[in-house]
């Protein structure tokens, strides 16, 4: 058999998914539960779909915007009232991007430090949101990464590079994220582009599986343990909601962006009323993920609310029902029956200060 460097990176990768298959979704990893289990490979698969997807053959040089989380591509906190692309780029480039914002409330280019041959971010070195781009009342603009610094249309490349994750953000009645119909145009090109690379030989094809290693490890073996130190934000206490706050450069979250996230806890027989007030603020949701960070069911399931269906109080306050079933009550978030899950809430630009929700446990059969 000939000597091949890519049999060698396939053996690696088949070497490293054996050993995430054993250890991510085992005690190590706090998974003893046959649900827990289950879904722990689920998470898996998702990130090696996600691994051949958007980096076995992606090229900085020749970049292509390709989308994160789909409803059948679920991880690291995904959202059903957005859609997120992301391209590789490298400091030694400037790219020209066109888009429209298809009716989104929230457009913004963000760019991943350190996030290199599919290795997982460093930090978040910059972001371009839409109040800095020039849109036309078509929703059509055109903007520049990288190269010669402006005040608008513009975003800054890091020295090593790394990849670019737009975010788009609908306040719909229904889930953006589950919509067969929505169309985000998006574009980028090199500015001045180099001579088409080589053929698939033996090193291109090493060197594209050593990106999908890369990924798959970053995001499994290679990730912290649970139970690490956390960001403020996030919440230990069962149905308890941290006062939100910006997340600073921390890897994949927005610049722009307030969270709160908490567990929460309920038996068979009980509900969690979250009472709060949505802020001033260009966009705002709550979200149930399970304990591998993937949303639940927004597909076939109210599983989120932002404030395009919340109703509210006289007062404008709001009262969410999380339960187990239908309450017939407004405002209801369907657990799926998971006695633990992860409440998350999000606030884009908000303005002024934001009141934490509230929550408190009641029995299902008190709710009126």
């Amino acid at each position: 058999m000939a000597d091949s460097r890519a049999r060698a990176t396939w053996d690696e990768l088949v070497e490293l998914l054996r050993e995430a298959g054993e250890r991510v979704t085992g005690p190590e990893w706090n998974v003893t539960e046959v649900d827990d289990t289950a879904e722990a490979f689920r998470n898996l698969s998702h990130i090696v779909q996600s691994a051949f997807l958007a980096h076995q053959e992606s090229d900085p040089d020749r970049p292509v915007f390709v989308r994160i989380v789909s409803p059948t591509r679920s991880f690291t906190g995904d959202n059903s009232d957005a859609v997120y692309f992301e391209t590789p780029v490298g400091a030694s480039q400037v790219y020209r991007v066109k888009g429209n914002t298809a009716g989104a409330v929230y457009t913004s280019f963000t760019m991943e430090a350190g996030a290199v041959d599919g290795k997982y971010a460093t930090a978040t070195s910059g972001v371009l949101r839409d109040d800095y781009m020039d849109i036309d009342a078509a929703g059509n603009y055109e903007i520049r990464l990288g190269g010669k610094p402006a005040e608008r249309n513009w975003l800054a490349l890091p020295e090593g590079g790394g990849r670019i994750t737009t975010r788009h953000y609908f306040e719909w009645p229904v889930s953006a994220s589950a919509s067969q119909t929505l169309h985000i145009p998006l574009s980028i090109e090199v500015i001045d582009p180099k001579p088409a690379p080589p053929k698939w030989d033996d090193a291109r094809v090493a060197a594209a599986l050593g990106r999908v290693v890369n990924h798959v490890r970053d995001k499994t073996v290679g990730a912290p343990r649970p139970g690490g130190q956390m960001p403020s934000f996030v919440g230990l206490t069962p149905n308890v909601f941290p006062q939100p706050v910006t997340p600073g450069n921390l890897a994949f979250s927005a610049f722009d962006a307030a969270y709160s996230m908490a567990p929460y806890r309920l038996g068979p027989d009980e509900a969690l009323v979250v009472t709060g007030r949505w802020p001033e603020c260009r966009f705002a949701n709550v979200c149930l993920w399970n304990r591998f960070s993937q949303m639940y069911d927004y597909v076939n399931r109210h599983v989120s609310r932002n404030r395009a269906n919340t109703s509210l109080e006289a007062d404008g306050t709001f009262r969410m029902i999380f339960a187990h079933e239908d309450p017939g009550l407004p405002n209801w978030i369907d657990t799926e029956g998971r006695p633990g899950g992860t409440v998350f809430w999000r606030y884009f630009l908000p303005e002024g200060p934001i009141e934490a929700p509230q929550g408190t446990v009641v029995k299902f059969s008190e709710l009126h």
